[in-house]
């Protein structure tokens, strides 16, 4: 198989899930349709929550020692989200949102408008932000195979057809996320020569986790937490990460 074969895979699942959801998401009333997105924000805070825990993973403890690992993952989301705010990043990603909703769908109006680009930002975020997101298409891109993303693929499938289901096309749109951000990483995978080792992986896990906890919470309607204006944290990671491991 080629080198990004499980990017192109994930591409698919998460259009015939949205499809599906979609085609699901009319015939069931707005109650149904909430309490849909409130599962899905009570899952989507489990998730987060195990991974945010990687923190606390024996290779990250042993690379960094038991404090600065707490420590990498806190100057992230801040260096992250000052960077991310200054630049917008939050309004972008809507503006992208906006833009594909008017471009893919006939629907208007500003209701019909915001449910479009909730669901875009909410999956994109999501489906890119996991550990599998970064391990699958590094490995895939080294020729390791794309067993992490087909798995991936089959778990965001069925994740795309339920957010689909409330918010609509908006969850398609973020096929184009997914494209970019795997592709991307595959990329590097092919010019790294190798993996991260794995107190970077759990490091960046961990910064993915605290993320999602912020779509979570979204989901849940407790707080518009501007998630992507925290994106910058997941480079800012490593670097903080190499800083660390060089200072102690």
């Amino acid at each position: 198989m080629f080198p990004g074969v499980g990017t192109v895979v994930n591409v698919a699942t998460v259009l015939l899930g949205a499809g599906l959801g979609v085609a699901l998401g009319h015939r069931l009333p707005q109650r149904t349709r909430d309490v849909v997105t409130d599962g899905l924000g009570l899952v989507t805070l489990v998730i987060a929550l195990l991974s945010a825990f990687a923190v606390t993973d024996a290779a990250l403890v042993s690379y960094l020692g038991s404090s600065a690992p707490m420590l990498v993952v806190l100057g992230a989301v801040l260096v992250g989200g000052i960077t991310g705010s200054l630049l917008h990043l939050e309004e972008q990603v809507a503006g992208i949102g906006g833009w594909l909703q008017r471009r893919l769908t006939s629907e208007t109006g500003s209701a019909e408008r915001h449910r479009f680009i909730e669901g875009f930002v909410a999956s994109s975020l999501l489906f890119c932000t996991g550990p599998l997101t970064i391990l699958g298409s590094l490995n895939d891109g080294l020729g390791r195979g794309a067993d992490e993303l087909f798995l991936k693929s089959v778990l965001d499938g069925f994740a795309a057809m339920a957010f689909a289901a409330s918010f609509g096309w908006g969850v398609a749109a973020s096929a184009l996320t997914v494209l970019v951000v795997q592709g991307g990483l595959t990329v590097v995978g092919v010019l790294l020569g190798d993996v991260l080792p794995a107190a970077y992986v759990s490091a960046l896990t961990a910064t993915g986790g605290v993320l999602l906890i912020g779509v979570a919470l979204r989901l849940l309607r407790v707080r518009e937490i501007p998630v992507a204006d925290l994106l910058p944290a997941l480079l800012v990671t490593p670097f903080l990460v190499a800083l660390a491991a060089t200072l102690r």
